[in-house]
């Protein structure tokens, strides 16, 4: 952060890379002998990832049965996590002949405590009529009374047919909340038992320019990849661009003929990738001779010929250089690896498919039968191209075993849901990923719905052109700034200063206005409704940050000394209730991240600012006698606001 004319600027953006991996071109060493440099390992040699508990093994813990006191000192960061330890000590007490039930306990609203454990009902139904219980309550009892000392509890009580709903206590809110902010909010990163992600997004075509299309994929993707790299996972994040395919056929043809000197005129030769590609398509639709030579351009390039390979190189730069533009602006890293990378081992993975009796004949096709599809999933079309299924069996093959994932996660629309269901059981059948999609290695398809006009059709132009994605964020950025001048900002701050915070505000609101939605579900793009400083928007909620931020620099108070004097202290409710709030972020962060759903996260932020609002409304913080309780709840606020902000890739401001 640094001082720009007197004003207070962001943090400047981390620098955004794109990297590129050779493509694989040259001739692959075959399957076997892949195989046996790098073996692909059984089921069990994976990770099992537990995202609803952590036994206490798993955690490496001998928290005695009798009493757990120093749960308070060890915790993980996630309560809920920590609760279901102690439940779980309980049930082993509680029900010693039933091992395998799981604690079950869920956050609850103030009214019936802070956690509440949901095991009494199942359990009576389980062991009725084999125990001395004589009701679901009396389990609950037995629970209560089983369960650990620990400094984390308050109080217990027994409700209904045998809820245990538990208080928190209010000083290890506190002590636990102060401990964060002495020691980062790293401390609060989810413990997930998985070591190594793929998450495939974005995924532009070459010699074509990202639109609104693309906007989902781009940030969906990328929130789920900053989520599990907060949680200290090893994260591929793959662009798979569409970098292969008989379309350069058309395309390298058109620029030999277009512009005869075209290696020396670069990016001037095709700077509208999008009016470019039109017109060679709209060429090889009606000129049979550019058709053949075109067709003759694809196995020439195929075939390794230089002056192919080069032209083919050089449409691929320029349309890197335009996707990094959109990138760029969105703060996004991508390594990319697209369908060229993997069509050298296209031929080795089919001949494994068929050794394994999996690939057969079909209307000169090669196809592969999947249960619960009367059509087959083609992998060799019947003019003996490869395609889509070729080529993602092929990269979940090379996922698996060189890159040894063991979770590949596909961000794409949901209007692709079959294929990759499909897909998906094609490599169970051939005995890659286990018959259980919930074992791991395992893949998911991150499905998300469309964006919509006014009119509820796909969000278009006037001219029902698809919105370039790039002209999207321009303009967001341009009306950010727009209400930042009526607000007579542009005298206050400096150019760079405006600039920055327009940018910050105008890209934030895009984002969020997507991902606050739950992402199976159609979203109406508004530009009104995304920049309003009221209600769940990116717009409020970072005014919401920016205010709490003036608070902390109105009280005159050095933040970071007060961090290791002062102390936390909940006597007020709201004060209490923003504290519970707070520690509820690691075991959100941890389910957004286990069923893949961003929103979840958003839900968390805008009732984190509702309840600072609250909290803000009812206690005086500058010059009560709370200050420094107060002032540190004030920054634990800012801190794990800008933890989220960070984890859905939008830039925090600090002034407003």
């Amino acid at each position: 952060m640094k001082a720009v004319g007197g004003a207070l600027l962001l943090p400047t953006a981390a620098t955004t890379t794109t990297t590129t991996s050779t493509p694989l071109l040259s001739p692959s060493p075959s399957f076997f002998s892949l195989a046996r440099r790098l073996p692909s390992p059984p089921f069990a040699d994976f990770p099992r990832l537990n995202f609803t508990r952590a036994t206490l093994a798993e955690e490496g813990r001998a928290v005695s049965t009798a009493t757990a006191t120093n749960m308070g000192e060890e915790n993980s960061g996630n309560v809920r996590k920590d609760l279901a330890n102690l439940f779980e000590q309980s049930l082993r007490v509680t029900v010693p002949n039933e091992a395998n039930v799981e604690p079950l306990v869920a956050a609850c609203t103030g009214k019936f405590g802070d956690y509440q454990c949901n095991n009494a009902m199942g359990l009576w139904q389980k062991i009725k009529g084999a125990s001395d219980f004589k009701a679901p309550r009396a389990v609950g009892e037995a629970l209560k009374n089983n369960l650990p000392h620990s400094d984390m509890v308050r109080s217990l009580e027994v409700a209904g047919p045998g809820f245990v709903n538990v208080v928190l206590s209010e000083s290890w809110i506190a002590k636990t909340i102060q401990k964060m902010l002495t020691n980062g909010i790293q401390t609060w990163a989810p413990r997930i038992s998985v070591a190594k992600v793929v998450v495939d997004f974005s995924s532009p075509n070459i010699a074509k320019e990202m639109h609104v299309g693309h906007l989902r994929s781009t940030i969906i993707g990328d929130t789920l990849a900053r989520m599990f790299e907060f949680s200290n996972v090893e994260v591929l994040r793959r662009n798979h661009v569409g970098d292969w395919g008989t379309q350069f056929g058309m395309l390298i043809e058109f620029l030999f003929e277009m512009f005869p000197n075209w290696e020396d005129a670069k990016e001037t030769a095709i700077a509208d990738l999008q009016k470019f590609y039109k017109d060679s398509k709209k060429r090889f639709d009606e000129d049979p001779a550019f058709k053949e030579r075109a067709q003759k351009a694809v196995v020439r390039l195929q075939g390794g010929e230089a002056t192919y390979r080069k032209a083919w190189a050089q449409i691929c730069d320029i349309s890197r250089k335009e996707f990094d533009g959109v990138y760029q602006r969105l703060g996004i890293r991508l390594e990319e690896k697209g369908e060229s990378f993997y069509n050298p081992y296209i031929p080795d993975v089919l001949e494994k498919l068929s050794n394994l009796g999996l690939v057969e004949e079909s209307q000169g096709a090669r196809v592969i039968r999947v249960e619960g599809f009367e059509i087959p999933l083609i992998v060799v079309k019947s003019d003996g191209g490869f395609n889509y299924a070729s080529t993602d069996l092929t990269a979940l093959w090379y996922r698996l075993n060189e890159e040894r994932a063991e979770w590949i996660i596909y961000v794409t629309d949901v209007g692709q849901s079959q294929h990759f269901e499909m897909f998906f059981k094609a490599a169970r059948r051939a005995g890659w990923l286990p018959a259980d999609s919930n074992t791991y290695p395992r893949v998911s398809h991150v499905g998300f719905g469309l964006v919509l006009g006014e009119d509820g059709k796909r969000f278009r132009t006037r001219n029902t052109e698809v919105v370039r994605l790039v002209d999207l964020l321009d303009e967001a950025k341009s009306r950010s700034k727009a209400t930042l001048i009526q607000r007579e900002k542009d005298k206050e701050w400096s150019k760079e200063e405006l600039d920055q915070i327009a940018e910050a505000i105008g890209y934030g609101a895009v984002k969020y206005a997507d991902l606050k939605n739950n992402r199976l579900t159609n979203y109406t793009f508004n530009f009104d409704q995304m920049l309003n400083d009221k209600g769940n928007t990116a717009v409020y909620l970072l005014y919401a940050h920016a205010r709490i931020c003036s608070i902390i620099r109105k009280s005159g108070v050095d933040i970071e000394e007060l961090k290791k004097t002062g102390e936390i202290h909940l006597d007020h409710p709201s004060e209490r209730a923003l504290g519970v709030h707070l520690l509820r972020f690691a075991e959100t962060v941890e389910e957004a991240c286990a069923n893949l759903l961003p929103n979840v996260l958003c839900d968390y932020l805008y009732n984190l600012s509702e309840n600072f609002g609250k909290f803000y409304e009812s206690c005086q913080v500058v010059g009560s006698n709370e200050q420094t309780s107060r002032l540190l709840l004030c920054e634990s606020t800012a801190v794990v606001m800008r933890q989220c902000f960070h984890l859905l890739g939008i830039v925090p401001v600090y002034k407003i």
